[in-house]
């Protein structure tokens, strides 16, 4: 498990204090207390106190937060037989190894399986099992298929929203025609660079091979070199590497910074037109452009299929909550995390979106979460991320630098071959 912790300190984008201590409290005698541990810190800590303030207050159960990156202390505990009673793991791949060494508490052993599998779909549920146990709870979620635009200019134009891939390439076209670059791809984040241009890969994989080709991939049971990686590969390529299609060719894709990749879109004058990006850009859209309007102005639209035998498959993202210790407390924790109340506070405090079904539509108080939980409900599959379900040898080593590599003019089969040895290395672990 310890391979994952470069990757996990990459990815995760919150500032979190790492504690070298982990000692519940002293409490009084007769108080129920539980632990809860998270990769969250800040403003996310914020949002999670807020979900916990609700179940101490009508449980009577203290909750004890402790935000840290440092997977490695949450490991060691279980190893040590002192883990918290609790963990919210952004990855799948963590709670897959936790589950497979027997560290946690099958949840199909006391939740209500009926309403689990009622509220949350199987894509979700499949994600935070093993072995034909349920072993996590999805909390805030993001869906990643989105492409953002400035709707006033797409009104001014009188652009529409494409329904396929080739209408897409279309518009884009037009957008070029009428003098505008069509589209951002901000793929600068430090050693994390080119994780943006995997998650286009992944998306076209869905839309040209298919969930179980894509499953496949992701277990590495087809090579990178297969036919059909490659071409998922060339179709972003032929958006990626073509210097009139990308705001600041392929240099500036690799230089702007991810976070300030919708900005070229709603500046005045616009850079771009079109925007590739997960739920979360918005809250970016919102911090550099306050006021912006929701739905008139900032909007998106789901990105269109390419095979129509593959309908519109949505990528995301999120965490989940898994349970170290089996006690009355803790029980009833799990219990609450998974109801429709935890679930529609969890929308309210982060600002995202929930996996479960049951939350309310008119919970989602925004029109753009509002629309994107529609979005998300609607898809025709649901897919977690791949580089996050990849050994991060791979997920978080080489296909990143293959995709900085390829934009930067590389041959495309000396990436996948590149990628490819690394594989064999990596899965084999």
């Amino acid at each position: 498990m310890k391979k994952l912790l470069t990757y996990i300190l990459l990815t995760l984008l919150v500032a979190v204090p790492i504690f070298s201590q982990f000692a519940r409290p002293a409490a009084a005698q007769d108080e129920k207390r539980i632990e809860i541990m998270s990769p969250w810190g800040g403003e996310e800590e914020q949002a999670l106190l807020k979900v916990l303030a609700a179940f101490e207050a009508q449980s009577g159960i203290k909750v004890d937060h402790t935000g840290t990156r440092d997977v490695a202390s949450v490991i060691a505990r279980a190893e040590a037989g002192n883990p918290p009673d609790f963990y919210i793991s952004p990855l799948p791949a963590v709670v897959w190894e936790f589950a497979r060494d027997g560290y946690l508490v099958p949840l199909d052993s006391f939740l209500d399986m009926a309403a689990v599998e009622a509220a949350f779909a199987p894509d979700w549920l499949g994600l935070g099992s093993y072995e034909g146990h349920l072993y996590g709870i999805w909390g805030e979620v993001a869906p990643k298929s989105l492409v953002w635009y400035d709707a006033e200019l797409f009104a001014d134009k009188g652009y529409a929203i494409p329904a396929n891939w080739d209408e897409m390439l279309a518009l884009a076209d037009q957008i070029a025609a009428d003098g505008l670059t069509p589209w951002s791809i901000a793929q600068e984040s430090g050693d994390a660079t080119g994780w943006v241009g995997t998650d286009w890969i992944e998306d076209i994989m869905l839309r040209t091979a298919g969930p179980e080709v894509y499953d496949q991939w992701v277990n590495h049971e087809i090579p990178w070199t297969d036919p059909r990686v490659k071409r998922a590969w060339e179709i972003f390529g032929e958006i990626a590497l073509d210097q009139d299609q990308v705001f600041g060719g392929m240099e500036g894709q690799l230089s702007v910074f991810f976070g300030d990749g919708a900005d070229a879109l709603y500046t005045d004058p616009p850079n771009a037109a079109l925007h590739r990006m997960a739920l979360f850009i918005y809250g970016f859209v919102q911090q550099h452009f306050p006021g912006i309007e929701p739905l008139t102005q900032a909007n998106f639209f789901i990105l269109p299929p390419i095979d129509a035998e593959f309908g519109t498959p949505v990528l995301s993202s999120g965490s989940q909550l898994v349970m170290f210790n089996d006690t009355p407390e803790a029980r009833e924790f799990m219990q609450f995390w998974a109801s429709a109340e935890a679930q529609s506070l969890i929308v309210t405090s982060f600002s995202r979106l929930s996996a479960s079904t049951a939350v309310p539509l008119e919970v989602y108080t925004d029109p753009i979460l509002q629309k994107a939980a529609e979005a998300q409900a609607a898809a025709t599959t649901i897919r977690f991320d791949g580089s996050d379900l990849m050994p991060s040898a791979i997920g978080a080593g080489a296909f990143w630098t293959g995709v900085v590599d390829y934009v930067s003019g590389a041959d495309l089969d000396s990436v996948l071959e590149m990628i490819e040895e690394a594989a064999v290395d990596a899965y084999s672990e």
